[in-house]
């Protein structure tokens, strides 16, 4: 059994309920909406239970991007990829640790998302082409215009209005309802007016991770408690109670993103362009200690074992005019004065009160490998055209969890899957709340992946949920007469 600091479980549905509906979905961030928005369009009623009094989450505190290969976006911005090419780099990431059927369902069920966001609900999404490396061969993250998980949020809010889905705000679900056979048929919440019980024929479960949760996080990923948590506060873990409860499948409980980019102490997340660009990392005696353009995740554990668990991201005018240009949160750094620059080297060090002899002759090294177009000791090569010039920038950023990316197993169709090898035909889980394609720990992390499971599998889970109703295989009180999935 997880360790919650609330009660969340399973109860036997009441005679009655407060309210009826056709489907349920646990969670108003990027997964939830996605299923909400779809799951309407299909004809379902459709009602979306957030706990926040603001949509958030993990999606409003991103940068917005979701990973996604093969799309007709892509392909009239000019860049090839397939679905193949994205299964073949996370497999890689991965070194195989991790599921290849759940890698190319996910890769296929983001492809065709991604192409419903931008064909059909026509919202503002654009390839990043400056953004590759991390394990991705191919620009492939779609983000919106500002570069804002704020900015993908009101979009997908302001789409599930359109289509009719119904947002319950400061609504936390603690229970869900079985019927006499076991089955999910509802729900119950407490709000500001009170606790009500809510019938549904389908529920889709996206109530994120546990990155929240200190207890959980001791027990599962002891390797990063330590660390600053950036993240959504109701990032519980009870989609893992409930899968305890239920005899569900859960798989990769010690995969997690955790960045080292968060600026102290500001709470801002500095963009990797800035490193992509020619920039580098120094801890705070002047030295540079791991490659700053592998393992984008595991980055916080080698930031947090340097002197006082930070360090300095140097980069230059360029670096900054093209993260200023394309992310609004770079731009908050600028209004509280997250950045420090000088012209000079020697300067900056003196601004960084980090040893000057040592800080200088840590970036001559870089000049001479540049130079040279050599590699250094920790694998990285320095391109010539990244060469950096001044001005020079620096800001100091900390190691920090972001979220958890192990959870319920689904299958294809975003069901649930039992521990027996079954499914629950009417009960459905994406986003944080599953198991995503990392592998089994921090290393196997590739950027977009997040939103990816998020947007990939509400997607699907909606369809899959308001087909099930339209099919007529559930009936009012959320009795499965065909249980066969």
């Amino acid at each position: 059994m997880v360790n919650l600091y609330r009660e969340v479980g399973i109860e036997l549905a009441p005679k009655n309920f407060d309210v009826e509906t056709s489907v349920a979905i646990i969670g108003g961030g990027g997964c939830g909406l996605t299923a909400g928005i779809v799951s309407a369009q299909n004809g379902a009623e459709t009602i979306i239970f957030e706990r926040d009094i603001r949509l958030s989450g993990s999606t409003g505190m991103s940068y917005g991007s979701v990973c996604a290969a093969g799309t007709k976006l892509q392909e009239r911005e000019g860049v090839l990829d397939s679905v193949d090419d994205l299964v073949e780099d996370i497999l890689e990431a991965t070194q195989g640790q991790t599921d290849p059927d759940h890698v190319r369902a996910m890769a296929k069920n983001a492809r065709d998302a991604l192409n419903w966001i931008t064909e059909d609900l026509r919202l503002d999404f654009s390839i990043e082409k400056n953004w590759t490396g991390y394990g991705h061969r191919i620009p492939r993250l779609h983000g919106t215009p500002l570069r804002s998980g704020e900015e993908m949020i009101a979009m997908l809010a302001s789409a599930a209005s359109d289509a009719g889905a119904t947002l319950v705000m400061q609504a936390d679900v603690s229970k869900i309802f079985i019927n006499e056979n076991g089955l999910p048929c509802g729900l119950k919440y407490c709000s500001p007016d009170g606790e009500l019980t809510v019938s549904a024929q389908a529920i889709i479960i996206a109530s994120s991770g546990f990155a929240a949760n200190s207890n959980i996080v001791k027990d599962m990923i002891p390797e990063i408690q330590n660390a600053t948590y950036y993240g959504a506060e109701w990032h519980q873990g009870d989609a893992l109670a409930w899968a305890n409860h239920l005899e569900i499948e859960l798989a990769d409980l010690g995969s997690y993103q955790s960045l080292g980019n968060l600026a102290i102490p500001h709470n801002i997340v500095v963009p990797h362009t800035v490193l992509i660009d020619g920039g580098f990392a120094v801890n705070n005696a002047g030295f540079r200690f791991h490659n700053e353009l592998e393992n984008i995740s595991g980055q916080a554990l080698t930031i947090l074992d340097q002197p006082n668990e930070f360090c300095w991201l140097i980069y230059d005018q360029q670096g900054h005019n093209k993260a200023n240009d394309l992310f609004e949160e770079y731009r908050r750094g600028i209004e509280v004065k997250a950045y420090k620059s000088a012209d000079t080297i020697e300067a900056l060090a003196d601004k960084l009160k980090i040893p000057v002899s040592e800080f200088s002759a840590t970036f001559k090294a870089i000049n001479d490998l540049v130079n040279a177009e050599a590699i250094d000791n920790f694998g990285r090569k320095f391109e010539k055209s990244s060469k950096l010039t001044p001005p020079y920038y620096a800001v100091k950023v900390t190691g920090a969890l972001f979220h958890t990316q192990g959870g319920i197993c689904v299958d294809e169709s975003a069901r649930v899957q039992k521990t027996d090898g079954t499914t629950i035909p009417n009960l459905f889980a994406g986003g944080g709340a599953i198991r995503g394609v990392s592998g089994p720990g921090e290393w196997g992390y590739l950027p977009g992946m997040g939103l990816c499971t998020a947007i990939a599998f509400g997607w699907r889970a909606g369809i899959e949920a308001a087909s099930m109703i339209k099919s007529n295989k559930i009936c009012p009180k959320g009795l499965i007469h065909d249980v066969t999935p």
